[in-house]
């Protein structure tokens, strides 16, 4: 004979039971339309991204409209793909999208100060920026993870680099290199040189602050580093290392 008892806990099992499956099944789901919206963008141009978005939404904006103009990979300037590559991410070539000493550091940092610092790789800073939002926690970091992860394993490193010149925010409403050179130098972005492209990395520590235009001390310094470490990687040698020399 069955006790109350024991049907209470038989139901209260077979409600637990129901749970986790559907927990299983929304995992799933949401693991599926990730990996089909990443791998969507492999090829097609990004129309906007989530950072862009929630710019335009956000009530406190200062920007009433967002300059942004998508322009593929044999329309961009090489100088200004090695500049962003020596100012934020000198291990893009070789690590498969975190850089594991950046968040060792952070981590560290974390754990003394409790506070979240950077470390982002380039590839990061792609997952941040088109698929999640800017806040502080450790929540959004694992999520930023597993979108690096997806991209290193669904997109080559030129697409990476290609979207990241894209949308990489140059001032404070524009986004691109395509508006960040017809804004600050009235040119393509296949017409910047080396020290317009060092002006333009050296920028997006912080794009609202600093200007490429009328550039800082901090900026000018900054430029004349990233020109110097440019050399140090061999120039567009470097990005012989997943592009070639005809690209």
């Amino acid at each position: 004979m069955v006790t109350k008892k024991a049907r209470h806990k038989r139901k209260k099992q077979g409600l637990m039971e129901r749970v986790k499956h559907f927990i299983k099944r929304l995992v799933l789901i949401w693991v599926f339309f990730s990996v089909l919206l990443v791998l969507l963008f492999r090829w097609l141009p990004l129309p906007t991204t989530s950072f862009m978005l929630q710019q335009r939404l956000s009530a406190h904006s200062p920007c009433s409209t967002l300059r942004y103009q998508w322009v593929p990979w044999s329309q961009t300037s090489k100088h200004l793909a090695i500049a962003v590559i020596a100012a934020e991410d000198q291990k893009f070539a070789t690590h498969w999208g975190l850089d594991f000493a950046a968040l060792q550091s952070a981590l560290q940092t974390r754990l003394k100060t409790g506070k979240i610092r950077g470390g982002s790789t380039i590839s990061q800073q792609v997952a941040k920026n088109v698929f999640l939002w800017p806040a502080k926690n450790m929540f959004r970091k694992s999520l930023e993870v597993y979108f690096t992860m997806l991209i290193e394993l669904l997109w080559p490193k030129k697409r990476i680099l290609e979207v990241y010149l894209n949308i990489a925010q140059f001032g404070e409403c524009t986004y691109g290199v395509e508006q960040a050179a017809q804004q600050y130098y009235r040119i393509k972005a296949s017409e910047l040189n080396g020290w317009q492209a060092a002006r333009l990395a050296a920028v997006l520590p912080n794009p609202v602050i600093y200007r490429a235009d009328r550039p800082s001390n901090y900026v000018v310094k900054r430029s004349n580093w990233i020109r110097r470490q440019v050399k140090q990687l061999g120039g567009f040698g470097y990005l012989s290392k997943f592009v070639g020399y005809e690209d």
